[in-house]
Formats: C-alpha cells, sequence, structure tokens
C-alpha cells in the first residue's frame, strides 16, 4: 500500500519515464530499417547532420547530437571505417576536428530517404498529434539546454 507522502515516487507520476520508454520504443522501431542500409541509430542521426552540413565540428556534431565524446568518438570511427566520412585536423585551429561526409556518404542518403515515412506509417498517431509532440519535445529540449548553458 502506497502512502500519501509517496505520490512523488510513483513510476506513473514521473515525467522522464514515458519520454525514456517512447524513445526506446521509437529506436526499437527504426531498427529494422536501419539494418537493411547498417547503421545504429545513433549513426543513423549523426548521418542526418552530415548530410545537412556536409563537414562540420565533432565539437559541434556533439552538441547538435546531445552526444558527449565518449559517446560520439566510436560512432564516428565506425562511420569512418565504413567509408562514409573522414576525420582530420582543422588547418585553422588544429585542435579542432573536423568530420567530412565523403561520395560514399552521400550515396547512403538515397537508401535512407524513405526510412522517416515508413517510420511514421509504423507509428499511429495523427499527423496533427505528431507535429504538436514534436513541437513540445523540441520546447522541453530547449528549456533543458538553456538551464545547462546556466550552470
Amino acid at each position: 500500500m502506497s502512502q500519501p507522502h509517496f505520490e512523488q515516487l510513483k513510476l506513473e507520476n514521473q515525467l522522464c519515464f514515458p519520454l525514456y520508454a517512447c524513445s526506446r520504443e521509437v529506436i526499437k522501431r527504426y531498427r529494422p530499417f536501419l539494418d537493411e542500409i547498417g547503421l545504429t541509430y545513433t549513426q543513423y542521426v549523426a548521418m542526418m547532420v552530415f548530410w545537412e552540413e556536409e563537414s562540420i565540428s565533432v565539437k559541434e556534431l556533439g552538441r547538435r547530437l546531445y552526444l558527449d565524446s565518449g559517446t560520439l568518438t566510436p560512432v564516428l570511427k565506425s562511420l569512418e571505417q565504413k567509408g562514409y566520412i573522414t576525420r582530420r585536423r582543422s588547418t585553422e585551429d588544429e585542435r579542432v576536428l573536423i568530420a567530412a561526409l565523403t561520395p560514399e556518404g552521400r550515396a547512403l542518403q538515397s537508401e535512407a530517404a524513405d526510412i522517416p515515412q515508413q517510420i511514421g506509417c509504423s507509428i499511429r498517431m495523427q499527423p496533427e498529434e505528431a507535429v504538436m509532440l514534436h513541437k513540445l519535445l523540441n520546447q522541453l529540449l530547449s528549456v533543458i539546454e538553456t538551464d545547462n548553458e546556466r550552470k
């Protein structure tokens, strides 16, 4: 029997848990599509940034993906071994590591092009609900990012 002063510890009252569970379940839906192109989810989101930017500092890539260097480094190493990106030191500042898309990495974009639609079809949600959820999650990320910058 739960005590009233411990209501805040019920799993059903947590904001973090449905976010965590949904994230895991949505990423699980990506797996069959990503297996077809030989990427993990983290490699896939990194490639999405490369398809937008072509070339980016590793630090900026980590910021965009909310990943620390300990998580990002093996992802980049794997993408480099697959021939999708290259890594090199900046000519302006050798402390800065630049990762850049290769022609093979650009070609992979065509193979991945249908994945967002396939995922959208696999998650039965009204389009306006999905747009609202996306907006709310981005607002939450923005608040968290602002709080982190203040620390």
